[in-house]
């Protein structure tokens, strides 16, 4: 019976291989961005979120309530940190509020 070869690698390796070589990685920010963003802003900027968008560096965040988008504005690149802090990696440069 013939010898297998190792080849054994980790899946995480594997799968982050697969993402570059495929030109994954600008969907999988799109999705982690959004995900970030659920998860540091909590239930009361979730509710009257409609839709975030990552477009390029720019993060594109629709609201509903006027009152909330005017008190966003002022810590916006608070938010922007926040939000790089979390992903590990510079992703989001400018936040646009509608």
């Amino acid at each position: 019976m013939a010898k297998r070869l190792s080849n054994e690698s980790p899946i995480s390796d594997v799968l982050k291989a697969f993402i570059e070589n495929n030109k994954l990685q600008s969907g999988m920010d799109k999705i982690d961005v959004e995900k970030a963003w659920k998860e540091l802003m909590g239930n009361g900027v979730n509710t009257y979120t409609k839709e975030v968008i990552l477009k390029g560096t720019t993060l594109y965040v629709t609201l509903t309530s006027a009152v909330l988008r005017e008190e966003l504005s002022y810590g916006k690149q608070k938010i922007i940190t926040m939000l790089n802090e979390e992903l590990r990696k510079d992703v989001v440069k400018e936040l646009v509020l509608r």
